[in-house]
């Protein structure tokens, strides 16, 4: 399946995450069988703030991917755009201050962040691209950008049976925990179609940002990505 036929309207996206919000956490741990923990402390190691850094956690759901921040001393900013995922991240944790956002026209201004970071979430924006100049342009010279996202396996047995497995198990598991089955769906096939880890990289490079670079995780089911937005 191709990415033009995956497009939806970013009121559609927002509307799919709002139904599976309250048990979203819980089903993706069970769908990664706990993986999706470790991959989070990773990207947290890999941003690498400090006390008084200003962190951008895009597409931060109910604020799980930000705690880990916050507890660093850093000034976590969560943000998404689904207000259900929102809600929910409030109703939660109600110390973290949350900010309703498009990663395609953010509500922040330019140079107001260190670092900006994407977990598992940079696949659902409707215009990659745009979403990429968009974090560039909040961040300050310098500062960097650390995306975390489903990628292809590295290896091309294991990564049949993961595609295998992807599309047929996950749906289905999913489905049982947040009776939400059609979402998965979608999910599932956006996975699928994500440009590889060199083609990310690419996309990178061609939003502006410098010093590309990507370390894979579990055997290329994640990469994570990182890159500086160069001084002027």
């Amino acid at each position: 399946m191709s990415r033009a036929s995956l497009e939806k309207k970013p009121a559609e996206v927002a509307s799919m995450f709002d139904g599976i919000a309250e048990r979203y956490d819980l089903t993706n741990d069970l769908i990664s069988l706990g993986q999706d923990r470790r991959w989070r402390r990773a990207t947290v190691a890999a941003v690498g703030a400090g006390p008084g850094d200003r962190v951008l956690d895009l597409a931060a759901g109910t604020g799980t991917s930000s705690e880990p921040f916050a507890d660093a001393g850093a000034v976590v900013v969560p943000s998404d755009f689904s207000q259900g995922m929102l809600a929910v991240g409030k109703s939660r944790r109600q110390e973290l201050p949350f900010v309703a956002g498009d990663a395609t026209r953010l509500p922040f201004a330019a140079a107001s962040f260190d670092a900006v970071t994407i977990s598992f979430g940079l696949r659902n924006v409707v215009d990659t691209a745009a979403a990429l100049r968009e974090m560039l342009r909040v961040t300050r010279p310098g500062g960097r950008v650390v995306i975390c996202e489903f990628s292809h396996p590295t290896w091309a047995p294991f990564r049949t049976l993961y595609m295998e497995y992807l599309m047929r198990a996950l749906p289905a598991v999913a489905g049982t925990v947040t009776r939400d089955k059609g979402s998965y769906d979608y999910l599932a096939e956006s996975i699928r179609a994500w440009p590889d880890q060199e083609a990310l990289g690419r996309l990178l490079l061609e939003a502006g940002w410098g010093r590309v670079g990507y370390r894979n995780l579990s055997g290329g089911i994640v990469a994570l990505h990182r890159a500086t937005r160069p001084r002027d």
